[in-house]
């Protein structure tokens, strides 16, 4: 079929294709959100600070003050010109006032998240160190920051629950899905996950919006912290901001498939959950509960 064949085709898709103001479409009239490549970029610059010299071939020279003074400078700049694009969306949303000082939001948003690094940092050196004595299959602390899928999956969610705490939620959301699409391991930025914190293996594994999970926690691969229902509104629509998904205390162990569901259930400490089980009510400190078929 010759090209001008197709005039009249393209010129009706034409037509028909644009997209003012759909929400599936990031065309806002004098609003662009930046787009997803962008927001993984900068999440992997963080990473990479967080991780020097192991998520790239650069060389890292940690007495170089000013090439690193650079780097997070321009993380910076981009963050905030990120943000500040989400922010100016949801004014369009009408989740925000007309005169809302988006850059002064981002500002504000950005300086937050750069000031805790050093912090998100020692935290990760926890997990490290919990994924190393965790599983006797790892050689050394480098083979997990470098290859384990866990350590990726909660780097990445010790970031976005971040920028999910200060009312950020898409570029979080970019993130995570991010991570997930890499490990197979889907955390909504908005769980609570304390520290030396182990994801084993990892495919396969979901903690929900609401979880919260204690210190010294190891999960195994297939294991989901979920909802149990979703509570609807008189319009049928699910009410947003409640509490669906269980609390995880301290040293708790959930072995591979356990499914743990619901807003009151609550691991006690110390508790170790077995393969396969599925757990809609709480349980006390320091029980053993094991899957038996009837």
């Amino acid at each position: 079929m010759a090209t001008d064949d197709l005039e009249p085709l393209l010129t009706d898709l034409t037509a028909r294709l644009i997209c003012r103001n759909c929400p599936a479409a990031n065309t806002r009239r004098d609003v662009n959100l930046p787009g997803r490549a962008a927001m993984v970029a900068v999440l992997k610059e963080l990473l990479s600070v967080l991780f020097p010299g192991c998520l790239s071939y650069a060389p890292v020279d940690h007495d170089d003050e000013e090439a690193i003074h650079s780097r997070l400078k321009a993380i910076a700049t981009e963050l905030t010109d990120q943000i500040a694009r989400i922010e100016a969306y949801r004014i369009l949303e009408r989740t925000r006032p007309q005169d809302f000082d988006c850059v002064g939001r981002a500002r504000e948003v950005t300086h937050r998240l750069m000031s805790a690094l050093p912090e998100i940092r020692a935290v990760l050196q926890e997990d490290v160190l919990a994924a190393y004595e965790g599983d006797p299959a790892a050689h050394s602390n480098m083979e997990i920051v470098m290859s384990y899928p866990g350590l990726l999956a909660v780097a990445t969610h010790r970031i976005a629950h971040r920028l999910y705490s200060d009312d950020v939620h898409l570029l979080p959301r970019v993130m995570s899905e991010y991570a997930h699409s890499r490990t197979g391991i889907d955390i909504h930025p908005g769980a609570r996950i304390g520290r030396a914190f182990f994801i084993d293996h990892g495919t396969g594994v979901v903690i929900g919006e609401t979880c919260v999970i204690g210190n010294r926690v190891k999960l195994y691969q297939g294991v989901t912290l979920g909802a149990k229902s979703f509570a609807r509104d008189a319009s049928g629509n699910p009410v947003k901001g409640i509490k669906r998904h269980p609390n995880v205390e301290d040293d708790v162990t959930i072995y591979a498939n356990a499914t743990i569901l619901g807003g009151e259930t609550v691991i006690g400490k110390g508790s170790i959950i077995g393969g396969n089980v599925w757990l809609t009510h709480s349980v006390p400190p320091g029980s053993h509960i094991f899957y038996q078929e009837s």
